[in-house]
């Protein structure tokens, strides 16, 4: 496996665990400017609903195979508030390169659309994705969810929590989420999470604890169990960490889950998914193992 270069590690051991994304961005821009984008057909901003952020992008091997491929939905982080498909663009080529048709949605965002609007876009793209998987050389039985940050909350709610219908998933893959909206709430000091906070007031709309109850992913799953990769980075801040640690727990020892939990060496919060498409597979390395195993 092809992990973090020398000199990056360095870096990123300087910036540590706290909100780096410009640092983090400057570091990697140099690499991804040359990332490999061989052998992908890519299509923009294909429709999966009528708000205008419900548009995804679709990458896919070039190459022709009689086998149907699996396929992966990625959704990107950006604390409820802010991100974009094109963003994570080096996601859907390294993955289409591998052999996995990969669409990476967008969603819409707070604080326009508050709780429960991004597990809502999850299950709206993954029923377009289950119309459309054939067409695009993918098999409709060998789908899996990913998100990072505020994606993985949504990948989370969405599928932990029988109400939103998500349903004829291979598994899901939660990078690095916050999954207890009410443990932040009341820990924002030993988080060091701003107050007022413009992620999660802008997107659950409320502090109030109890409240705040019910859009706690850990405290309202019902799902029955599935394969499922819990991660989180070795310099990630520290609510990510704690939250992954919680959930990992809470589906192991409450709900029968046998949820996989992998920590993404010498990364942090930003640049676990930057390095993807860079020659580190840090992260996309287990990620493509766990499709493997269990499509």
């Amino acid at each position: 496996m092809n992990t973090v270069p020398d000199s990056i590690a360095a870096r990123l051991a300087e910036l540590g665990a706290g909100f780096n994304l410009p640092e983090v961005q400057a570091l990697y821009e140099p690499l991804l400017a040359r990332q490999p984008t061989d052998g992908v057909l890519k299509l923009d901003s294909q429709r999966y609903g009528a708000h205008a952020r419900q548009v995804l992008d679709v990458y896919r091997p070039a190459a022709e195979t009689t086998t149907l491929r699996p396929l992966l939905l990625f959704f990107h982080g950006g604390g409820f508030i802010r991100g974009d498909k094109a963003h994570k663009a080096n996601i859907g080529w390294h993955f289409a390169r591998q052999g996995v048709v990969t669409l990476l949605p967008n969603y819409r965002l707070a604080p326009e659309h508050r709780w429960p609007a991004g597990p809502e876009d999850v299950a709206t793209s993954l029923a377009c994705a289950h119309e459309q998987a054939q067409s695009l050389g993918a098999d409709p039985a060998r789908i899996f969810l990913m998100g990072e940050s505020a994606g993985a909350a949504h990948v989370a709610a969405a599928s932990l929590m029988t109400r939103f219908g998500v349903q004829g998933i291979r598994g899901a893959i939660l990078t690095s989420g916050p999954y207890n909206a009410r443990l932040e709430r009341l820990s924002r000091a030993a988080f060091g999470v701003a107050t007022p906070d413009p992620r999660n007031d802008a997107y659950f709309g409320t502090n109030d604890p109890e409240a705040l109850l019910a859009m706690s992913i850990v405290e309202q799953v019902d799902a029955a169990p599935f394969p499922l990769l819990i991660s989180y980075a070795e310099r990630d801040l520290l609510q990510m960490q704690v939250q992954a640690g919680e959930l990992f727990a809470r589906l192991s020892g409450q709900h029968g889950f046998a949820p996989e939990l992998r920590v993404i060496r010498h990364h942090n919060h930003f640049s676990q998914t930057q390095a993807v498409n860079t020659g580190d597979d840090s992260l996309s390395g287990p990620v493509l193992d766990f499709i493997a195993r269990h499509g």
